[in-house]
C-alpha cells in the first residue's frame, strides 16, 4: 500500500447532476468541510454525473486553494455508457488499453489534477485481460499519472486473473451490514491473504432505504445501540464495518454536512463484540451456525 487514504473516504457520485446538483462554490465548501471533518480522500467515477461529475468537482478544486498533496483521489474507468457526450449503442466495458490510457488523461483534465491517487476498473467484463490491462497500467504509472491500480466490484478469481500482470491495491466492493456476502464468499478473505484494501460503497445498505423485516429487526438494536454508544444509528452502521479485520475503508455517499461529520466521528467507536453478532444476526434473521 503507497498511499494513505483517510479511513472514511467522501464518495461523489451525488455531488453533481446525479444527485444535489451542486454549484462550484457549495461543492468547494463541502471538500474543505470534508477535510476539515479529516475525510481526506474522494471517489469519482468518469461515469458520475454521465461522464460530467469529475469536471464540476474539478472546477471547484482548481478555486478551492486546496493543496493536492494534503488530498487523495480516486477514480474508475471501464463503463462505457450510453451518454450524450459518447457514441455507444449500448451500456458496455471497455478495458482496451488504449481506452483505460485515455479514460485516465480524461479524468487527469476533467479533475485539473496530475495524477490519480488511485486507478480502479469500475466492473469487471467477460473481456478483459491481464496483459492489456498492464500495458496501459504501467505506462499510466511510469509516467506519474497513476500511483496506485485497483479494481471494483470483482471476485476472487477475477483478482487472482488481473494480478497476475499487475499489482493490484485496492478492490472497492458493495458491503455493509445489508450486503455482507463478502465475508462468505471468499472476497473479503482472499483480500485479508493479498494485502488489499477493501471500500465499501453504500455502507449504509438499504438500512434506510427500504422498510421490510429485515430493517425493522435492525433499527429495534440500533435504537438500543444509540443510547449505548451515545452514537446516531449510521455511525453505528459504519462501526459495524469498522470492526472487521480486513480494515474495510467506508465510501459514504452522503453530499450532507452533518451527515459527513458524523460519519467521520464513526471511526471513534468501538463495537463491542457480542453487540457486533447481534447486529448481524437480525440482519441474517438467524443466529450464527
Amino acid at each position: 500500500m503507497h498511499t494513505h487514504y483517510s479511513r472514511i473516504i467522501a464518495g461523489t457520485m451525488t455531488w453533481g447532476i446525479w444527485g444535489k446538483q451542486l454549484s462550484s462554490s457549495q461543492m468547494e465548501n463541502l471538500m474543505h468541510h470534508c477535510i476539515n471533518a479529516g475525510i481526506t480522500t474522494f471517489d469519482h467515477a468518469d461515469i458520475y454525473g454521465g461522464y460530467t461529475t469529475e469536471a464540476d468537482f474539478g472546477n471547484a478544486f482548481a478555486q478551492s486553494g486546496i493543496d493536492r498533496d494534503n488530498i487523495q483521489l480516486i477514480s474508475k474507468c471501464g463503463i462505457q455508457y450510453e451518454a450524450e457526450t459518447r457514441q455507444n449503442r449500448i451500456k458496455h466495458y471497455d478495458y482496451s488499453s488504449e481506452y483505460i490510457i485515455w479514460s485516465v488523461e480524461t479524468s487527469l483534465k476533467n479533475l485539473q489534477t496530475e495524477y490519480l491517487d488511485l486507478l480502479l476498473l469500475h466492473r469487471p467484463s467477460p473481456l478483459m485481460h491481464p496483459e492489456e490491462v498492464s500495458k496501459a497500467i504501467d505506462k499510466l504509472k511510469s509516467q506519474g499519472k497513476i500511483k496506485d491500480f485497483g479494481v471494483s466490484n470483482f471476485t476472487p478469481s477475477q483478482m487472482t486473473m488481473i494480478s497476475t500482470k499487475n499489482d493490484i491495491s485496492a478492490n472497492q466492493i458493495q458491503f455493509s451490514l445489508t450486503d455482507f456476502d463478502a465475508m462468505h464468499n471468499g472476497t473479503l478473505d482472499y483480500m485479508i491473504t493479498n494485502s488489499i484494501l477493501p471500500m465499501a460503497w453504500q455502507p449504509l445498505g438499504t438500512i434506510f432505504r427500504e422498510k421490510n423485516e429485515q430493517t425493522d429487526r435492525i433499527h429495534i438494536i440500533l435504537n438500543q445501540l444509540t443510547q449505548k454508544y451515545n452514537a446516531t444509528k449510521d455511525q453505528l452502521i459504519l462501526a459495524w464495518i469498522l470492526k472487521h479485520p480486513a480494515n474495510v475503508h467506508p465510501v459514504i455517499g452522503t453530499a450532507t454536512p452533518e451527515r459527513i461529520t458524523n460519519a467521520a466521528k464513526a471511526v471513534e467507536i468501538e463495537l463491542d463484540l457480542q453487540d457486533w453478532f447481534t447486529l448481524l444476526v437480525e440482519s441474517q434473521g438467524h443466529k450464527v451456525p
